[in-house]
């Protein structure tokens, strides 16, 4: 049996429109077969579509023989159109059903549909291609989609401009030994790690930016929080402190979890997530009194050390709301980070840690304004100045105090899901070991 070419493909309706009001309605869907039984003379198909899943009934009395063969030989995951009346069922999964008056098969599917239940988590992303098919997958893009709308309609409330950097670049921002390089007309260029360095060239004409864009770490992470690609938010802003940073970012943050809440609770309930809206302002806690936390939780840790996984972990799972840690030390951060005026060891830096034991959700901190001041720490951290001459030259010519962040959309995602893993944030996952579909 084939697909026959339709000349619409035309519906009324979509899945999550249906209720008890459209008792009696005829409708038309258009979507796919996700499940099928036969029981008696009847055939009933768990129909889906982006928004969700509906019963739908063939009765062989209500509906002709050629009606009723079709719905008998569609395999899974083929494609339809039908239409039909809505009923009222409470033995459907949804409490609704469709009685099929007519039902067009668009494309019809391979019989040997290879996802099973009991798939393992490598063999489905192997074939991720077909398991974005899932309505819990669905729903994790849907809300990815909910939380990159809801940042974009929350910094441009606060008169931020969105801006479209540029992925090849010349230099690190975050460090060398996580470039990707490639070939360049002969010469050499890499994929960005942060747009932070395109953002401060930005902000004299604009004063306040934010961009989504996609950032590129060569790390050997195989860490369930880590990825080689990620879409990464970043936002910079001038005439600004570190305090004003924290503050952009904290309001950012219960923005997405209150947009999240609102927007998204038929795939919160899918999912069985609850979103929990922050309180302002964020704690914050020192770099200094971390260490103490930590040391008190029983871990060896020296100052000026970054804190590893386990560390953040211990000390986030000491708090039940996102907080801050700021004042990390100045060996312990990139060469952009100001060093305090008043205790040069420590940067104006900070991270936002999500609570119970998740860890770093953002990274931010007021940048060096001054060229000479710049200039000392390119050379410290034995970069190439000749990389960052135009980076240099912006601190020439009236570049002021300015500060920003970098959130990973990933992260939040996984954050706000409880995801088991990074990858299930993702679309097609990019890891040291995985590089398709």
């Amino acid at each position: 049996m084939k697909g026959k070419l339709l000349r619409t493909f035309e519906k009324s309706h979509y899945v999550v429109e249906l209720d008890d009001s459209s008792t009696g309605k005829s409708v038309t869907l258009t979507g796919w077969v996700h499940r099928k039984r036969e029981h008696g003379g009847v055939i009933f198909i768990t129909f889906r579509d982006s928004t969700g899943i509906v019963q739908v009934a063939g009765h062989r009395s209500e509906v002709s023989s050629s009606t009723f063969e079709t719905m008998h030989q569609v395999t899974l995951e083929s494609s339809i159109r039908v239409t039909g009346k809505v009923v009222v069922d409470k033995r459907a999964p949804t409490g609704i059903e469709l009685h099929v008056s007519s039902f067009e098969v668009v494309s019809l599917a391979d019989p040997e549909w290879p996802l099973e239940k009991d798939a393992g988590d490598a063999f489905l992303y192997d074939k991720r291609h077909l398991y974005l098919r899932s309505p819990s997958q669905t729903a994790i893009m849907q809300i990815k989609a909910e939380i990159s709308r809801a940042a974009h309609k929350h910094l441009d409330s606060e008169g931020f401009t969105e801006i479209f950097p540029p992925i090849l670049v010349s230099a690190s921002v975050e460090g060398g030994a996580t470039l990707f390089p490639l070939k360049y007309f002969g010469g050499t260029a890499y994929l960005s790690q942060s747009a932070q360095l395109y953002e401060e060239a930005a902000i004299c004409g604009l004063e306040k930016v934010y961009l989504i864009a996609p950032s590129f770490r060569a790390e050997k992470h195989r860490t369930r929080r880590h990825l080689t690609e990620f879409w990464h938010l970043e936002a910079e802003l001038t005439f600004a402190t570190h305090d004003d940073i924290m503050g952009v970012e904290e309001r950012l943050v219960r923005a997405i979890c209150k947009h999240i809440k609102d927007k998204c609770k038929r795939q919160l309930t899918l999912l069985d997530v609850k979103i929990k809206v922050p309180r302002l302002p964020f704690k914050r806690i020192t770099y200094d009194e971390a260490i103490e936390m930590a040391v008190q939780l029983g871990f060896k840790v020296s100052w000026g050390e970054d804190f590893g996984r386990e560390v953040e972990r211990a000390i986030s799972q000491q708090f039940k709301e996102p907080f801050f840690i700021k004042g990390y030390p100045t060996i312990a951060r990139s060469f952009y980070h100001l060093p305090d005026p008043d205790r040069p060891e420590v940067t104006l830096s900070s991270d936002l840690i999500a609570p119970s034991g998740f860890g770093e959700l953002t990274s931010g901190g007021q940048r060096i304004h001054d060229s000479d001041q710049l200039m000392e720490r390119i050379k410290e951290q034995a970069l190439d100045p000749s990389s960052y001459s135009w980076y240099l030259e912006l601190r020439e010519f009236g570049l002021p105090p300015h500060a920003g962040f970098g959130m990973g959309l990933e992260r939040i995602l996984v954050w706000l899901l409880d995801l088991k893993h990074i990858r299930e944030a993702c679309l097609f996952p990019r890891t040291p070991s995985r590089i398709r579909p």
